[in-house]
């Protein structure tokens, strides 16, 4: 009998415990809420504030002329949703905005503000971001000439030169945008990046006197051996495959290269032939170790070594140095 009390009291005790627990859980709760939104309305407070603060700030600094506060405010009324009318800001303001429009977007642009988009300053700066050198930017323009009608032709050209290097170049000088000059040529090609690099390489290899001008324009000086390498190759693509072509390209990077840096060609002791040795020792070794199919890698030590037998005067710590930059950055003529 005192069992079963002693059960029936424990059980109550249990059922109260619980009671207890989730009342007081519940005011827990109630307390977290409160306090959240206090906080929540604290800190809209908070932005409010600061909101009307950089407001009436903004709305000072802006005197005279247009108050591009209530035009940027005017933007969400019901009779200017939508981009906002660059009409009525500031020239400067308007012509900043259309400066970062391509040539597609601007003449969609112009059925809108024909005025601003059309603007020659607009379409110049298309023109020479996308083709830095033409004869005609240095020439008196003739009559009717206009920034929008020469990029029509210079993308027109440039996409005959794409198809056909002989018909683009001699597009481009019917219209009087190039001379006929292999260095105005060379400029051209080493001013622009619209070329398709294959079409450029037939025609390099075709036009011997235009590759002569066009490496000459480089600038190695003060440059690490592989990096010049690679700038070189960026402007002028090597071949798929070895040949006649590819060691005339050499040979002129490694020309140009002793020209433009004769006081380290004297401290390192190298020559023409030298540099030679070691543009095709880095392409060897670009090549090995980029390939996928080569499985077994070529060491720094059997490079170092394979490399001061063809060239005795280099010293170990410079080719290890050129091992270092292939091994870390990549191939030379990617």
């Amino acid at each position: 009998m005192n069992r079963a009390n002693r059960c029936q009291q424990a059980g109550a005790g249990l059922q109260m415990g619980q009671g207890l627990w989730r009342v007081a859980r519940n005011q827990q709760l109630q307390q977290e809420v409160y306090s959240e939104q206090g906080y929540l309305s604290r800190e809209q407070s908070r932005r409010m504030a600061a909101s009307n603060i950089s407001n009436s700030s903004h709305r000072k600094q802006v005197q005279g002329g247009i108050d591009i506060y209530h035009l940027l405010k005017a933007r969400k009324s019901k009779e200017q949703e939508g981009f906002i009318n660059l009409e009525m800001l500031p020239p400067e303001l308007s012509f900043t905005i259309l400066s970062y429009l391509n040539a597609t977007d601007l003449c969609l642009a112009s059925c809108v503000w024909q005025d601003l988009a059309n603007d020659e300053l607009l379409w110049q700066g298309l023109c020479k971001s996308t083709w830095g050198h033409c004869s005609i930017y240095n020439k008196n323009p003739p009559l009717g000439f206009s920034f929008r009608k020469l990029y029509m032709q210079l993308d027109e050209g440039s996409l005959t030169f794409n198809a056909n290097p002989d018909e683009g170049v001699n597009y481009f000088m019917s219209k009087g945008i190039l001379d006929d000059s292999s260095k105005e040529i060379a400029k051209f090609i080493f001013c622009t990046r619209t070329l398709n690099w294959k079409k450029l390489r037939i025609y390099l290899d075709e036009r011997r006197d235009v590759l002569d001008d066009l490496v000459t324009l480089h600038n190695f000086r003060n440059q690490f051996l592989p990096n010049a390498l690679r700038e070189f190759f960026r402007h002028i693509h090597a071949p798929e495959e070895r040949g006649e072509y590819l060691e005339t390209l050499i040979t002129k990077f490694s020309h140009r290269f002793c020209a433009c840096n004769p006081d380290l060609m004297r401290e390192l002791g190298l020559s023409p032939d030298a540099v030679y040795v070691l543009c095709y020792s880095l392409i060897l070794l670009s090549i090995d170790l980029t390939s996928p199919h080569v499985k077994n890698k070529m060491s720094k030590r059997e490079f170092i070594r394979n490399t001061r037998r063809a060239a005795q005067n280099i010293s170990e710590d410079f080719v290890g140095h050129l091992y270092d930059n292939i091994y870390l950055i990549g191939h030379v003529a990617a």
